[in-house]
C-alpha cells in the first residue's frame, strides 16, 4: 500500500510525468489496480491552504479538484485517527519541521504503508530507521 505525499498526489492527478519517475509511476499503477493507494485528510487540508494562499492553482475550484481527485480509481482516503495524531505529535520539530509531514509519516506507520514522496526532509528523518518506509517519487 502507498500513502501519497501531498505533492505526489497533485503531480499524479495533474499528470506531471517529469516529476514522477517511471519506476514510481509503474508502482502507482500496480497499487491502483489493487485499490492500494491512500491519501491523508492532512493532504486535503494542505491543498486547500496552498490554493487559498495562491501557492497552488488549478483550472477548476479547489473543491472540484479535490472531489475529482478523490474519485481516482484505486485511491482511498486514509483515516486520521487519534493514535496517528499522537504519533505525529511525538515526532520532534527538530527532526521533521513540517507538521503535515509528521502527520503523513505517522499515518504511513499506522497503515504499514510506503510513503511515496520527493521530500528530502522526510528521507533524512527516515534514514534513522524510524519505522517508516519511503520511496522516492522522482525515480
Amino acid at each position: 500500500m502507498f500513502l501519497l505525499d501531498t505533492h505526489v498526489w497533485v503531480w499524479s492527478i495533474e499528470g506531471d510525468v517529469k516529476r514522477i519517475g517511471s519506476k514510481a509511476r509503474r508502482a502507482l499503477e500496480r497499487a491502483a489496480a489493487r485499490d492500494q493507494i491512500r491519501v491523508s485528510p492532512a493532504s486535503v487540508f494542505e491543498i486547500t491552504a496552498l490554493c487559498l494562499s495562491g501557492r497552488l492553482r488549478f483550472a477548476q475550484s479547489t473543491e472540484q479538484w479535490i472531489s475529482e481527485a478523490l474519485s481516482t480509481p484505486g485511491l482511498r482516503v486514509a483515516e486520521l485517527t487519534v493514535p496517528i495524531a499522537i504519533d505525529a505529535g511525538h515526532i520532534p520539530r527538530t527532526t521533521l519541521a513540517d507538521p503535515m509531514d509528521r502527520l503523513l509519516v505517522a499515518t504511513a506507520r499506522r497503515l504499514d504503508a510506503t510513503l511515496l514522496t520527493a521530500d528530502r526532509a522526510m528521507f533524512a528523518y527516515a534514514s534513522d530507521n524510524r519505522g517508516v518506509r519511503l520511496v522516492d517519487a522522482s525515480r
